[in-house]
């Protein structure tokens, strides 16, 4: 279809008069967005009201008449020339992309076609747009985008106002998720900056202040390279067998395990609906990396829905799966490099399941536990421990695992050492850890000849060689009772001062409360080696 020749004309006077005294209106109540929307249907030439995300309608108003109306809704998800314009990373775009308004309707009655309608229309509604969103959506916008069709419209009202054009689509549209088709008619991209230096802000490492209620969290994409998804495929269809009968294998396991596997590596923990999402955003080439079945009628991979996680995780071997992603996990980032080991407990929400895991110094996962139903995370902590390799490392853990069974898995059983809270609720242990803190003397006290003997203190007693961080005490929540490992002081050392095998301590008191009804605690971190 050929573009209609419009020749220039100047508005005539009663024109002018309808261009001077016009003014544009927002539609929020029903029966104005009904009637917009019946003009758009009727008149428009997509013929279509249907509009996508958040959304907002005006119209041109003169004495009670409409004029002309306009429509706006959420921007396209990808568009190659507009994102290039603003430069932003592909992260930033899933995050910011509430900021960006797509002017997705504009039609001026049979009636109304006077000169300048329609930049003006444009006009007063840019001004006011990024306001109204505010009010309407909670959040202001920046940019705003268009589509022209070349092959009815020149785009000269958008250009009038202030738009940029930056070059055409390439003719597909989006009607399913990870799937579009060709329509065969390219359309002009359109762009305006709404603020001043729109794009410079919308691409910078932070938002303005301003901005920043737009933002959403990032939905979780897998981001896993095909040959990243090879090799764990190779190892968990050696190591895990199937459990499902052959009938049910549209999704193989170790490629519904792999798929688990990346959700979790990027963040999904939400349960079987965020799996099935994160699942939704693969593309055909992950599909089929996974080695899962195509659809015979449309020839495309699908991807498995909730049903089908749930039926994998209530079946596999939990310790099998953890043995074989630990193999795995080393094969791809080599051995562990520090001396930490952090074991913590945490419940899994709306799952009332408590799981308790070691991580190391560097975030990196170490294993987990599950802490059975009507115990607590003590036990787990010993189970989970004895599947490590402690020998010179350091075990941190708060004052839960501050026990005496622990401390001696972790000093003699496995040759590692500890870093344990004591909170002043454990009493007796607080208490001897006060006293070994205390600055005094050792015995023998400093005869009176020696420059640092004070004449008027009294001699203290002998002190007994047992007592201290392996000693007689025998409180709960105390530390292993044994030989006193403690070395001999070192020759020629200043009295008062000598070396300890068994210990490192450093006290912290602070104000708080431990769990127990508000009770005020301090905290005595022993690392015990």
């Amino acid at each position: 279809m050929s573009k209609r020749e419009v020749p220039f004309r100047r508005p005539s006077a009663d024109e002018q008069t309808v261009l001077g005294q016009m003014q544009i209106k927002l539609l929020v109540r029903p029966n104005d967005i009904e009637k917009c929307d019946r003009i758009l249907v009727e008149h428009h030439y997509l013929h279509s009201a249907q509009l996508v995300g958040e959304q907002l309608r005006y119209a041109v108003v003169w004495r009670g008449q409409w004029l002309a109306v306009a429509a706006w809704s959420a921007p396209a998800l990808h568009l190659k020339a507009r994102d290039a314009f603003i430069g932003w990373t592909e992260a930033q775009r899933r995050e910011r992309l509430p900021l960006v308004v797509n002017n997705s309707r504009l039609y001026v009655l049979p009636e109304s076609h006077y000169p300048n309608l329609v930049s003006r229309f444009m006009k007063l509604m840019l001004g006011r747009l990024s306001a109204d969103w505010q009010s309407v959506w909670q959040h202001p916008v920046a940019l705003a985008e268009s589509f022209v069709d070349p092959n009815l419209y020149r785009g000269t009202a958008y250009k009038v106002s202030g738009w940029s054009q930056l070059g055409q689509t390439r003719g597909w549209k989006r009607s399913a998720v990870d799937f579009y088709e060709p329509h065969g008619v390219p359309k002009q991209v359109w762009i305006r900056e709404l603020v001043k230096n729109a794009c410079v802000k919308l691409r910078a490492a932070e938002l303005p202040v301003a901005w920043a209620s737009a933002l959403r969290p990032a939905r979780p994409r897998c981001t896993a390279k095909v040959k990243e998804i090879e090799s764990l495929m190779v190892r968990l269809g050696r190591d895990v067998p199937e459990f499902r009968r052959p009938q049910a294998l549209a999704y193989p396991l170790q490629g519904m395990l792999v798929l688990i596997a990346m959700a979790m590596f990027s963040g999904v923990s939400r349960g079987y609906e965020d799996l099935a999402d994160y699942a939704a955003t693969l593309s055909q080439p992950q599909l089929r990396a996974l080695r899962f079945r195509q659809d015979p009628h449309t020839r495309r991979v699908r991807c498995p829905e909730r049903t089908t996680f749930a039926r994998v995780l209530e079946g596999v071997d939990a310790e099998l799966l953890q043995r074989v992603l630990l193999l795995w996990q080393e094969q791809v980032l080599g051995p562990v490099q520090d001396r930490w080991v952090i074991i913590d407990g945490k419940e899994i929400r709306h799952a009332d399941v408590e799981s308790l895991s070691a991580v190391s110094g560097s975030g990196r996962w170490l294993g987990s536990t599950r802490v059975p139903e009507g115990s607590n995370e003590i036990p787990a902590g010993r189970q989970q421990l004895a599947q490590l390799d402690l020998v010179d490392k350091i075990v941190l853990a708060d004052a839960a695992h501050t026990q005496v069974a622990q401390a001696k898995q972790i000093l003699y059983d496995q040759g590692g050492e500890y870093l344990l809270t004591v909170k002043k609720n454990q009493k007796d242990l607080f208490t001897t850890l006060e006293t070994l803190l205390a600055d005094r003397r050792f015995s023998p006290s400093a005869h009176a000849a020696h420059p640092g003997a004070d004449a008027r203190a009294q001699p203290e007693p002998p002190r007994d060689p047992d007592a201290g961080l392996s000693g007689r005490f025998t409180a709960a929540g105390g530390l292993p009772r044994g030989a006193d490992h403690r070395a001999a002081p070192t020759p020629g050392a200043a009295p008062g001062q000598a070396n300890h095998r068994n210990g490192l301590l450093d006290q912290q008191p602070h104000a708080g409360s431990d769990g127990c009804g508000g009770l005020p605690q301090a905290q005595t971190r022993l690392l015990g080696h």
